[in-house]
């Protein structure tokens, strides 16, 4: 059985559990994710994203 998750799901419940348990405050989380998405438009967007591929398939275990 394959179970699906997208990412932002992912990072979204890793956020709301920093915020709940860690004590991180409300507008640090936001100014981290509007810093991703500043980061999107930059020269390193391809490199994060090779990065973040490989990363899942290594969770995925489809590296081969």
């Amino acid at each position: 059985m394959t179970v699906s998750l997208p990412l932002v799901f992912v990072l979204g419940v890793i956020a709301w559990a920093a915020i709940k348990f860690l004590g991180i405050r409300l507008w640090v989380a936001v100014v981290i994710a509007l810093f991703g998405f500043w980061l999107s438009h930059t020269i390193l967007a391809p490199a994060i994203e090779s990065g973040t591929r490989s990363g899942v398939d290594v969770v995925n275990g489809t590296n081969e």
